[in-house]
């Protein structure tokens, strides 16, 4: 047998520079770095944290679906109440909540992509266990973020991945060094890339450009008895320890494992605060909810589940069920009219709006009685904020489709913009702001006949042709009644009508 003298070593410089090569070879986590900091960026914002939330995970409908059906599993089944939209989702759970749990998701779908191997895979869903682990035991704590605790953990192993996703040979050649003289996976994984995997993992994440605090937690924390609290870095990165140590423990299935366990337990539990025995039972009902749970998280490591890389995956067009979405999202716009102020209100219609028909984009118009004019205030879909500076059109009245609309407080359907007989009724500002429509919705906003805004909605020229149907008239005439209803009640509330920056 070859020892490892004869074997070809790296310098951890080398290794590192080795990943990204291969990195560059194979290509990065499809779509990763690109969402996790628009999501960051997010999460971390001074303004409108909470419309660029639902801005930024609408912006991938697969990331969409995921987080409505985790914001409605067993986990937050304590706030009592279905969550039908994003902006919902947000504001019951907040944005760092929300930010977590996008993060979380696209991780495993990123790293989903990048398994082709039985040891990538492996990794792929120890980490996935170590992210249920860390949840429980949070939630054990009182923690307010779990998802933060569950990202730190599944990212804590995160130089393991790369290196099995990325760099397979080495692996496999710091698994024979491990047999040939009994030690564990780190230590020889160590010796033969002449870097720790943490480290590596850290290099990694700063590379992602995710925070400083995030990045902190990627480190392997041995038990050490404490005379006092962690701080909330430390307590993470023990946290994260303790999770990936028994994700691997139970996802090998070694015969001590209930042992390795309890053991575990012992040595973390001082550490985070909590009892041994509650430790050990949140690592059981973690283990219970993974096996049994009908969750989203095992089904995104199938092939068929993932992101929007994958066009199938995309819905394109206007959704089959469009009054049952429509119907939907006017409930969460109804529950929240109490607590809600209005520009969560106007996201969580237009929001509805969009997704409900499945616009190319929708945008909200509000009209500006100081400038006489109606302007754009917030939009969801293709080039929408980018667009919000354009959109905008003096209040006095002219002859087209738009004061049309307003004049009359009726609901506009123009089928086929582009209609030689139409094209006079269409005002110029929209002609070159938005030249690859086919079809687009008017839906006025007044108080007492006076109209004060309207929705705006449109289908681009690759989206199949649509129409709205009677069945989604009654759900849209609803919601705009309900919008209608918050401008009007906290109509003095000037605040709420600030203008999303682009």
């Amino acid at each position: 047998m070859a020892t490892f003298a004869d074997r070809d070593t790296l310098s951890g410089d080398e290794t590192i520079a080795l990943l990204w090569a291969r990195v560059r070879e194979r290509g990065d986590l499809p779509g990763f770095s690109k969402v996790v900091n628009a999501i960051i960026s997010a999460m971390h914002g001074d303004d409108d944290r909470e419309f660029n939330m639902t801005k930024t995970v609408l912006q991938d409908p697969a990331l969409t679906q995921k987080v409505l059906r985790l914001a409605n599993s067993a986990m937050y089944s304590v706030f009592g109440q279905g969550i039908n939209t994003v902006s919902k989702a947000v504001i019951v759970l907040g944005t760092e909540t929300i930010g977590h749990i996008a993060l979380g998701l696209k991780l495993i779908d990123g790293l989903s992509r990048a398994s082709d191997s039985a040891n990538a895979r492996g990794e792929l869903e120890k980490a996935v266990l170590a992210g249920y682990i860390a949840r429980q035991v949070a939630h054990t704590a009182s923690m307010r973020d779990t998802e933060e605790a569950v990202v730190c953990s599944m990212l804590h192993a995160l130089g393991r991945m790369m290196v099995t996703f990325y760099l397979p040979d080495r692996w496999l050649q710091a698994q024979e060094y491990s047999m040939e003289n009994d030690l564990d996976e780190m230590e020889a994984a160590s010796a033969v890339l002449g870097i720790e995997l943490d480290e590596i993992g850290r290099e990694v994440a700063t590379q992602w450009s995710l925070p400083s605090s995030l990045v902190d937690t990627l480190r392997d924390v041995p038990p050490t008895p404490v005379g006092e609290p962690l701080d909330h870095r430390d307590w993470l990165a023990a946290l994260s320890t303790l999770s990936s140590r028994c994700a691997g423990a139970l996802h090998d299935n070694r015969s001590s494992v209930q042992a390795e366990l309890v053991q575990l337990a012992g040595d973390y539990s001082e550490m985070l605060g909590l009892e041994a025995s509650d430790v050990v039972a949140a690592v059981d009902t973690a283990k219970q909810t993974a096996a049994e749970e009908d969750v989203v998280v095992m089904r995104l490591m199938k092939r068929n589940d993932l992101g929007t890389d994958n066009p199938e995956a995309v819905p394109m067009g206007k959704p089959a069920d469009a009054a049952t979405i429509l119907t939907r999202g006017v409930t969460d716009l109804r529950g929240a009219m109490e607590s809600a102020n209005v520009g969560q209100l106007m996201s969580m219609a237009l929001e509805t709006v969009y997704q409900g028909l499945g616009f190319t984009r929708a945008i909200i118009f509000l009209r500006n009685s100081d400038k006489a004019n109606y302007a754009a205030h917030m939009g969801f879909g293709e080039g929408a904020q980018e667009l919000l500076p354009r959109l905008v059109f003096d209040d006095a009245y002219q002859p087209d489709v738009f004061h049309a609309a307003l004049a009359n407080d009726k609901m506009i359907l123009v089928e086929n913009a582009r209609d030689p007989g139409f094209v006079n009724k269409v005002p110029r500002w929209w002609k070159e702001a938005l030249p690859m429509v086919r079809s687009f919705m008017v839906l006025p906003l007044s108080i007492n006949r006076n109209p004060v805004g309207f929705i705006y909605g449109d289908w681009g020229m690759i989206k199949p042709e649509a129409r709205v149907e009677q069945a989604e008239i009654v759900p849209l005439n609803e919601l705009r009644t309900l919008v209608v209803r918050a401008m009007e009640q906290r109509r003095l509330g000037n605040t709420q009508w600030r203008r999303h920056p682009s």
